[in-house]
């Protein structure tokens, strides 16, 4: 493990990355069990402002304790076009280990990568260690939407979709 760790710091350039998680972390903010106290339109204006210029991989990532896995990727985001798939086991991204990383950890990475969106993984994927390129990607309208659509069903039911 210690020569692949060598050959992906001389391999891989020191970049991390911002993902889906931000999207999940804005949903969970704006959308937890409780009713907030925003009216429907100050939720909107939140949402879009606080996801604006943000960038997203489109994937869930599980703490498997130790290390992290992909747990789902979204259709037609980031992470399915570059060919990560549910299951596969991440041992590093953009020359730093992830073999014992947790999502906190994990998280870091995401906020650290603003910068160029460009991810360099390795992943452990039935038995056979893989290179896979990702960009982070900005949110369309749609995928705004949707996060916004799920926090006011949840927190002002009388008024989802229409925004």
């Amino acid at each position: 493990m210690g020569i692949l760790i060598r050959l992906m710091k001389q391999t891989f350039s020191r970049v991390v990355f911002v993902a889906w998680v931000v999207a999940t972390t804005a949903v969970a903010v704006f959308a937890g069990d409780q009713k907030c106290s925003g009216t429907a339109r100050e939720c909107d204006q939140q949402i879009r402002q606080f996801l604006s210029g943000k960038r997203f991989l489109g994937a869930t990532i599980d703490d498997k304790n130790p290390g992290l896995v992909i747990k789902s990727v979204a259709p037609n985001g980031p992470a399915e076009n570059a060919g990560l798939l549910p299951g596969d086991r991440l041992i590093a991204c953009n020359s730093k280990s992830l073999t014992h990383a947790t999502s906190r950890d994990f998280k870091q990475l995401l906020a650290d990568a603003r910068a160029t969106g460009e991810l360099r993984f390795i992943v452990w994927r039935r038995g056979v260690y893989k290179r896979i390129r990702a960009t982070l990607e900005p949110y369309s309208k749609e995928q705004l939407d949707k996060i916004i659509d799920a926090h006011l069903s949840q927190s002002h039911p009388s008024s989802a979709g229409a925004h």
